[in-house]
């Protein structure tokens, strides 16, 4: 099987920077494996994740996600693209606040037809169900968003993330906001939806207290080479 993500030479630098962020030679992640890529704040890891997403612009042949060469696909693609094949889990949430979690999730059903199928046909159910596996109340399930504390806005965000089973999870410092008691748990927890989906999960953090919960651990230090040691 091919992996579902393929980083080859990728290289990337913002505009008028003296120099560049990224410089990857290679990495692969097969379906159904989770790998946790530490490392310090600052140093490229949500540049990474964006990268990956579509967000900034990369060339050609650097990034491959399902099969596809995400630096050929331009505008409208490039964000049909995202949303049919990668959930994300920002550092910042960006649920919409005056919405229900259980809307929120349900958010990438309204823009991919393979999402909403995915989902069983009943993104609202398959919306209760995650948000339930990710121990999130029952009584906070239509609440707005702005009304859930911030570890409870977390379990929403991944639970949007994970809905209507994409190839590729990307999650950015996804436990920042919740105590060390629930670090642990709710990572197994997003570990397990995924393998359950068949998605990989590249999961992201500084905490090295959560990486022997994961398949593989990288430091991103090693992996990117304009880091210096």
């Amino acid at each position: 099987m091919s992996p579902v993500l393929v980083l080859d030479n990728l290289s990337f630098g913002w505009p008028g920077a003296p120099r560049g962020v990224l410089d990857i030679r290679s990495l692969s992640l097969a379906a159904g494996e989770n790998l946790f890529l530490r490392g310090p704040s600052g140093c490229g890891k949500s540049t990474l994740l964006s990268a990956i997403a579509g967000m900034v612009n990369v060339g050609p042949g650097q990034i491959r996600v399902a099969g596809v060469d995400v630096g050929m696909l331009k505008g409208g693609a490039r964000d049909r693209f995202r949303v049919e094949h990668i959930g994300m889990i920002f550092q910042v949430f960006n649920l919409v606040p005056w919405m229900s979690a259980l809307d929120n999730v349900q958010l990438p059903c309204r823009f991919s037809a393979a999402r909403r199928a995915r989902a069983g046909g009943d993104p609202g159910a398959e919306a209760h169900r995650l948000l339930s596996a990710l121990h999130l109340p029952e009584a906070a399930h239509r609440a707005p968003a702005r009304t859930l504390s911030i570890g409870q806005q977390q379990r929403v965000a991944a639970a949007r993330a994970l809905i209507g089973a994409p190839e590729l999870i990307l999650a950015d410092e996804p436990t920042s906001a919740l105590d060390e008691d629930a670090k642990a748990a709710f990572a197994d927890l997003l570990a397990a939806e995924c393998a359950a989906a068949g998605a990989a999960l590249l999961f992201v953090s500084h905490d090295r207290g959560l990486e022997g919960r994961f398949d593989r651990a990288l430091d991103f230090r090693d992996l990117n080479r304009w880091i210096a040691p």
